[in-house]
C-alpha cells in the first residue's frame, strides 16, 4: 500500500491507510448501530453546490446558511465535491447526454470522482470546506458529503496507482458498471475488495474527511451496489473518529440498518407518489405501502421522504411536471408519513426548471414562494414527537375515511404527541368523514375544523389537513 500512502499525503496531509478490516467501532458504545441524539428529529437539505449560487463555489454558498437555518434545516448534504474526471466526461442536455470532447467546456457529472481526498478546484479548497463546516456547526447544523464508492472516474488517481482496485473487462480494460449508461465511470472490484486493498483504501478516504475537515457523515451513492460488509466496516472506522457520525444510503436494503446506515431512501414510496398524482395508481397503494414498509424494515430505521432531488429534477421533471396540482399534498405526505423530510436546492422556490446535470445552470431563486410551506413542515418535525425519526417517533397507522377511493389518512402517536394527516388526491372536492383519536388536536396546516371531521367536511381538490397536539 506504499503508493496509496504517497497519494494520500500529497492530497492534503491525510493519514496513511490503516488497512484494518476489523475496527470494532467507538469506545463509547457497544458494537451496534446507535443513532446519534442530534438526529432524532433532524431534517435534511440537499445542496447542489454547482447550481446553488451563480459562482457555484463553497465560499459563495456559506452566506446562505442563516437562511437555511431559518428554513428549519439540520443536515446539509453536499453533492460530491471532488474533482471530476475528464476521460469520457459527459456533457450536454439531460435528455441527450453525450461524451464530451476532451478540453470542452462541459463540467461533467459530480459522480465521476477523480480524487477521493481532493476538492474540485471549481468549488474551492479544503480550507473552504472547513470554513463551511465550522459555520454550519456554529448554527447548530451538520454537514454530510455525497460519497461515490461503487465506481470512479476513468482517470481517477487510483487507475494509475492501484489498478488492482478495478474490475476489468475480458480484454483487461477498465469498464463502466454493467447494465448502465454510466459511460463516464469505471467499475471498482468490490467482490475482491478485501484482498485487493479496496476496502481499506475506501474506508480510509472516508475517514479523511471526518478527521481532517470535520464533516458529520455521508450520503452513499447507489449503496446497494457495494457490499454491506464494507459499509459495516466503514461505519465502525468512522465511529472511532466521530462516535455520532450519520450515514444515509441511497438504497432500500433492510440489512443496511443492522449496523451501517441510520437512514435509507424511500424510493418505492417516491415512485408511488408520482404514480398516484398522475392517476396511474389508486390511493390504495399508499395504504398497502404502509403495511409493506412495517414488514420489511425495523422500526428504528430512519426512512427518507422526498418529492424531488438532483436525479428526479434533472431526469424526470420538476415538482410541477411530475405532481401537477398535487405537489403540496405530496410534499406534506413525504414530510410526515416517512421519517426525515428532504428539501432540495431550489425546492423552496418552486424551481420551475430541470437543472442541467452536466453543465452550469443556476437555480432561479425568485422570492422563495414555498419557503413558508417547508418551514412549517420542518417545524412540525422538530416539535411534534410523533413525527420524529425511527423509534424516536411514532409509526404510521392508517385511518379509514368515508372517501377512501380518493382520500388517504393516517396518524402517528408517541408519548402523548399525536399527529393526524388527511389528504385528498383527486381533482374534485371530497366530503370526508373520519373518527379522530382522543387527543387535543388543532389544525396545524391546511384546511378544515377539527370538530367537523366526525360529521364530515369538504377537502378541496388536492387539499390536505395536518392536525396535531400542542408541542
Amino acid at each position: 500500500m506504499a503508493a496509496l500512502t504517497v497519494f494520500f499525503a500529497a492530497s492534503c496531509g491525510a493519514p496513511a491507510p490503516s488497512g484494518d478490516l476489523h475496527v470494532e467501532g467507538s469506545a463509547q458504545q457497544a458494537d451496534e448501530l446507535v443513532h446519534a441524539e442530534w438526529t432524532k428529529n433532524a431534517t435534511i437539505y440537499e445542496v447542489n453546490l454547482r447550481q446553488h449560487t451563480p459562482e457555484g463555489t463553497i465560499q459563495a454558498f456559506i452566506p446562505d446558511l442563516p437562511r437555511l437555518k431559518e428554513l428549519g434545516v439540520d443536515i446539509l448534504w453536499l453533492m460530491p465535491i471532488h474533482p471530476i474526471g475528464e476521460v469520457n466526461r459527459k456533457g450536454g442536455e439531460n435528455k441527450n447526454n453525450y461524451i464530451a470532447e476532451l478540453g470542452s467546456s462541459s463540467l461533467g457529472s459530480p459522480y465521476s470522482v477523480q480524487d477521493y481526498v481532493a476538492v474540485n478546484p471549481d468549488y474551492g479548497t479544503h480550507d473552504d470546506l472547513r470554513a463551511l463546516v465550522d459555520a454550519a456547526h456554529d448554527l447548530g447544523m451538520h454537514v454530510i458529503l455525497d460519497w461515490v464508492a461503487n465506481h470512479s472516474a476513468f482517470d481517477c488517481v487510483w487507475t494509475e496507482d492501484h489498478r488492482e482496485f478495478y474490475l476489468p473487462d475480458s480484454a483487461g480494460n477498465l469498464q463502466p458498471p454493467l447494465g448502465t449508461d454510466w459511460w463516464d465511470v469505471a467499475q471498482l472490484d468490490w467482490e475482491g475488495g478485501e484482498e485487493n486493498g479496496l476496502y481499506a483504501a475506501m474506508a480510509d478516504a472516508m475517514t479523511f474527511w471526518v478527521k481532517e475537515c470535520g464533516i458529520d457523515g455521508y450520503r452513499c451513492d447507489v449503496a446497494m451496489k457495494v457490499p454491506t460488509k464494507f459499509w459495516d466496516m466503514a461505519r465502525r472506522q468512522l465511529e472511532a473518529v466521530k462516535p455520532d457520525v450519520f450515514m444515509l444510503a441511497e438504497a432500500e436494503e433492510p440489512e443496511h440498518h443492522n449496523r451501517a446506515f441510520d437512514m435509507s431512501y424511500g424510493w418505492h414510496f417516491h415512485h408511488l407518489t408520482n404514480q398516484v398524482a398522475q392517476g396511474k395508481e389508486p390511493v390504495q397503494v399508499l395504504r398497502d405501502y404502509v403495511a409493506e414498509e412495517a414488514e420489511r424494515f425495523p422500526s428504528d430505521a430512519y426512512r427518507l421522504g422526498f418529492i424531488t432531488n438532483h436525479d428526479e429534477n434533472s431526469w424526470n421533471g420538476t415538482v410541477e411536471e411530475r405532481y401537477g396540482k398535487a405537489g403540496d399534498a405530496m410534499g406534506v405526505l413525504a414530510a410526515t408519513l416517512l421519517d426525515m423530510p428532504l428539501v432540495y436546492s431550489g425546492q423552496e422556490s418552486y424551481n420551475p426548471k430541470r437543472l442541467r446535470f452536466f453543465e452550469k445552470d443556476t437555480v432561479n431563486w425568485g422570492v422563495y414562494p414555498k419557503a413558508g410551506f417547508y418551514r412549517t413542515l420542518n417545524e412540525l418535525n422538530h416539535t411534534r414527537e410523533a413525527l420524529w425519526n425511527g423509534d424516536f417517533g411514532g409509526a404510521p397507522q392508517v385511518l379509514k375515511t368515508s372517501a377512501d377511493e380518493h382520500v388517504f389518512a393516517f396518524m402517528k402517536e408517541k408519548n402523548g404527541s399525536t399527529v393526524v394527516v388527511v389528504l385528498n388526491f383527486s381533482d374534485q372536492p371530497q366530503t370526508v368523514k373520519l373518527t379522530l383519536p382522543e387527543a387535543a388536536l388543532q389544525t396545524a396546516m391546511g384546511e378544515g375544523e377539527v370538530d367537523a371531521w366526525a360529521e364530515g367536511q369538504t377537502l378541496s381538490p388536492f387539499g390536505y389537513a395536518v392536525l396535531a397536539t400542542e408541542s
